[in-house]
């Protein structure tokens, strides 16, 4: 348990990292994201290990779903987001969803294919 939570700190240091060079360089970027890319660096060149975070990932990950329920509950206090546009919203959710769904789906595939072509 201890050590999920100092991985689960770890990826918050980060991510205070990301927001704080945000907010000092003034950047349009948002801080998460560029904390983001400072763990994608971290993780590629080899200097943070996968194991060091991964029992805290899969649990930030495995409650996911239950950070965004605020954010949906908080949508049904703007009705008026849904007046008139309300379905043009929903199609364009529903298409965008169903994109990233087979592009990522395909990209997958070929990232699976081209691991086992280098191991034959």
């Amino acid at each position: 348990m201890v050590k999920i939570i100092v991985q689960i700190g770890l990826l918050f240091l980060i991510f205070l990292l990301g927001s704080w060079i945000q907010k000092s360089l003034n950047l349009f970027i948002p801080g998460s994201i560029i904390g983001m890319l400072i763990l994608f660096m971290l993780l590629a060149t080899g200097i943070l290990k996968q194991d060091w975070i991964q029992k805290g990932s899969v649990l930030l990950i495995k409650y996911l779903p239950l950070l965004f329920l605020p954010v949906t509950v908080g949508i049904i206090n703007f009705p008026e987001l849904f007046n008139g546009k309300g379905v043009l919203l929903i199609f364009i959710i529903l298409t965008s969803t169903a994109l990233v769904m087979i592009f990522t789906g395909r990209l997958s595939q070929l990232l699976l294919r081209k691991r086992r072509y280098e191991n034959e």
